[in-house]
């Protein structure tokens, strides 16, 4: 018998394959719109360590990246949390549980550190469902690296500077519906090409075993 053509197979149902697409397209759609929208603010903070005239400058870049990424992890941490709630600022504090370990989980969806590589830029993005609690968050979260980055650093003398004041979202960014809605209907068509092939090649066999019996 002549080697299947699983190509050919496909682009001949190319219609069941599109309609798994569609079906994970909608699932996607569904899924995304039983989570709430949140909205986004993010702010940029530099950090800067005095290390003396005797340090090259990418030795003292370095050593910015790195304290940048220790804050960065850090932020996650029920300390810098804590902080973050007793910082002054109008935040409604009951999205987030009682519990410590669910408390953190929340926390850690609430916000997100990252670093630039090759600079001591630090960018803090919080997210929630009222974009006004979302920009008090990063405040407060900025007012706390600025004003008590030296309990969380050692070795010369560091400071957090606030380059970018808080920009927040014109529109919710979470859950980013289009990424689902494309990332479901790539999901549903590979089901759909494997189901096509399963079913060809099951196809084949019977008519295989047919042949055999005559």
């Amino acid at each position: 018998m002549s080697q299947p053509n699983y190509l050919r197979d496909i682009f001949n149902n190319w219609h069941g394959v599109a309609m798994f697409g569609l079906l994970g397209l909608v699932l996607a759609l569904i899924i995304s719109f039983v989570q709430p929208l949140k909205y986004s603010s993010t702010t940029r903070m530099l950090i800067l360590q005095d290390v003396g005239s005797g340090v090259d400058a990418y030795t003292a870049s370095r050593s910015e990246e790195r304290i940048a990424d220790n804050l960065s992890t850090l932020i996650y941490t029920s300390t810098f949390f804590d902080q973050v709630m007793d910082a002054g600022f109008s935040i409604d504090e009951s999205i987030f549980p009682d519990d410590a370990s669910r408390q953190r989980k929340v926390w850690g969806k609430t916000v997100k550190a990252t670093v630039s590589r090759g600079s001591g830029l630090l960018s803090i993005t919080t997210y929630h469902q009222d974009i006004e609690q979302a920009e008090q968050l990063v405040r407060a979260i900025a007012f706390v690296l600025t004003d008590r980055v030296g309990e969380y650093t050692s070795g010369g003398d560091v400071s957090v500077r606030l380059v970018d004041e808080p920009l927040n979202s014109n529109w919710p960014v979470k859950p980013n519906i289009l990424v689902n809605i494309l990332s479901g209907f790539v999901l549903g068509a590979f089901v759909g090409i494997i189901f096509t092939i399963l079913q060809t090649e099951r196809i084949r066999r019977r008519h295989q075993l047919v042949h055999e019996d005559f």
